[in-house]
């Protein structure tokens, strides 16, 4: 039971200080679920996000279920996935009910401006992280500017893109395996 509470409080303590949706959550669950907790490796986690962002859902969510089953089981995935959840409930109960009376004012818009900077800013070290934990080679860089260009260039679902990674990733390894 303590192992949940923990896992619990772990992820609420991620969806508290999460702002800007799940890539500004990357770089907080790094620091809480693989520095401080050591429950993941940094691969561990980087197969998580992806996992995450290819099913239908929250990424934050999903990556949160994942990591909660790995460490005990469908409880718990149910304790991380209702920890990360349930400060945003709250927070966006909370800000519907007074964001009406002050959305207007000068401030507020100021305020919702620079959070989205930030949260820019928090992403592109989530990418950085990832970027310096997937890319280990001229392989790996072909790999990313295809994805990157189908991606942006080509409005490809992630779905697609990581089952073609996956095809290509196992072309990849069995020819290399012949090769050594």
């Amino acid at each position: 039971m303590r192992e949940l509470a923990a896992i619990f409080l772990s992820f609420c303590k991620i969806g508290a200080l999460t702002f800007g949706g799940g890539y500004a959550m990357l770089p907080i669950l790094r620091r809480e679920i693989v520095e401080r907790r050591g429950w993941i490796s940094d691969e561990d986690a980087a197969d998580y996000f992806a996992m995450g962002q290819c099913l239908p859902g929250i990424i934050a969510v999903n990556t949160a279920v994942f990591i909660g089953h790995g460490k005990k089981g469908i409880p718990g995935g149910i304790a991380a996935a209702l920890g990360v959840v349930f400060p945003s409930f709250v927070i966006i109960l909370i800000i519907a009910s007074l964001l009406q009376n002050f959305a207007h004012l000068p401030q507020v818009q100021s305020a919702f401006y620079v959070i989205r900077i930030a949260v820019a800013a928090l992403i592109f070290d989530a990418v950085v992280k990832m970027w310096k934990s997937g890319v280990k080679d001229k392989f790996g860089v072909c790999v990313f500017a295809v994805a990157f260009v189908l991606a942006v260039v080509l409005p490809v679902s992630p779905v697609v893109l990581v089952l073609c990674a996956v095809a290509v990733g196992n072309i990849h390894r069995r020819v290399r395996g012949r090769q050594v």
